[in-house]
């Protein structure tokens, strides 16, 4: 099985890139859903952030984050952001790790992680066998962040220059996608992305390599044992 790292920047369009290989069958972990799993009320994600960033970021009414307060306060503050990162990102890639190894042993050939700061990290980035950018023109952007988030034009464009400028994701990237067209357009470009991975033999090459290994391990280890249990029938 291999990976592949999907990503771009925040509203370009990556959800209707993930529903496409989903209902195509092809597994998809995303790590926005994770980063919100983690932060639920009473998880220690959720605990380590009311107390470094106290209740004013919490819900009176229902004990979750307040996600337009949190925001606001680490888009501000570059040190605040990190604290952030700090306490989230652990928790969000253990659960990665996992459900990579979930997908491993069902048998599929290769899983799809929806990674938006896949770049910005680097923390998983060699281990994505291809990587997928989802990118638009710059006013679209600007619009879909400004009506889905209810932010000013201001706001919006702070949180688009903390991340990677889209054409540096696009220049490191195996392929992209040009999500400013219409719906279908996106789906076609994805379609045939998808077409080329389906056709990969990689999954053959790394369960080869992983199987290998394996049998290396325990026949190493069945040795050992073999040997003390002659040594000690011996004395």
């Amino acid at each position: 099985m291999f990976l592949i790292g999907l990503t771009g920047g925040i509203s370009t369009g990556k959800s209707t890139v993930s529903k496409v290989f989903r209902e195509s069958g092809v597994p998809v972990i995303d790590a926005d859903a994770i980063a919100r799993y983690v932060v639920e009320p009473g998880k220690p994600a959720w605990h380590k952030i009311k107390a470094a960033f106290g209740n004013s970021v919490i819900k009176a009414d229902s004990g979750e984050l307040d996600r337009e307060v949190l925001g606001r306060i680490i888009f501000d503050d570059v040190d605040k952001r990190r604290i952030l990162n700090e306490i989230t990102h652990p928790e969000i890639h253990r659960i990665v790790y996992k459900e990579v190894i979930k997908c491993f042993f069902l048998g599929h050939n290769f899983v799809v992680l929806d990674l938006p700061l896949l770049f910005e990290t680097g923390i998983m980035l060699n281990l994505m066998h291809k990587i997928i950018t989802v990118t638009c023109e710059e006013d679209i952007q600007l619009t879909r962040l400004m009506d889905r988030n209810h932010l000013s034009e201001a706001d919006a464009k702070k949180r688009i220059k903390q991340q990677m400028p889209l054409e540096q994701k696009c220049n490191q990237s195996h392929f992209v996608i040009e999500n400013s067209g219409t719906l279908q357009d996106t789906e076609e470009q994805t379609l045939k992305i998808l077409s080329v991975l389906q056709d990969s033999n990689q999954h053959w090459k790394i369960r080869g390599v992983i199987f290998a290994t394996a049998a290396i391990l325990f026949s190493s280890i069945a040795w050992i044992l073999n040997y003390k249990y002659k040594f000690i029938s011996t004395n």
